[in-house]
């Protein structure tokens, strides 16, 4: 079956396994850094008919930030940015889903990082709904959003010698999301 023939209605689980909640800022101006969270858990309740009606929830757990540096991410989990001990996670409880054209959406939301809730909208594209080899519907998006991380209390910075600093204030948040339509669970 391809995308066309399969619906999108319903509610959905999205797939850790298969999906990247990730982000990547500049570091010392010159080079970029990218990491993610590998705990992750959401799911999602479509309805076409009413957008209005459709649901978006994910977590994302601070503690499993990967930036494949052990030393960066446990600086990540402490006090300076994500202080994982008080704040172990990460929400985003959408609000609004606009279709903006076929298979092209605009999420709002809120998003929490530090206890701290902005309201922002992420842009998504579904990439396609196809029944995997094991008899399961997927469904896939992709997305960014730029954010400016002062926003969110993550404040920590150090100037450098010839100007500017060691972290971009602003952070593109990425989104991969393979998604599992939960009436066509196995099990």
């Amino acid at each position: 079956m391809t995308d066309t023939e399969l619906d999108l209605n319903g509610a959905w689980d999205i797939d850790p396994g298969h999906s990247r909640f990730g982000f990547s800022a500049k570091h010392a101006m010159i080079t970029t850094v990218r990491g993610s969270f590998n705990d992750v858990a959401g799911e999602f309740v479509v309805d076409l008919d009413d957008l209005s009606a459709t649901r978006v929830q994910v977590t994302l757990q601070t503690a499993s930030v990967d930036t494949r540096n052990a030393q960066r991410d446990e600086h990540l989990r402490s006090g300076d940015f994500f202080e994982v001990e008080r704040f172990p996670t990460i929400t985003f409880v959408g609000t609004n889903v606009e279709e903006i054209h076929e298979g092209a959406y605009i999420v709002t939301g809120d998003l929490t990082i530090r206890d701290v809730t902005q309201t922002i909208t992420v842009p998504l594209e579904m990439t396609g709904v196809m029944v995997d080899a094991f008899g399961i519907t997927r469904a896939g998006f992709e997305g960014s959003r730029r954010v400016k991380r002062r926003d969110f209390g993550l404040e920590w910075n150090m100037p450098m010698d010839k100007g500017g600093v060691l972290v971009s204030e602003k952070i593109d948040l990425e989104f991969e999301i393979s998604a599992v339509k939960r009436d066509a669970q196995q099990g």
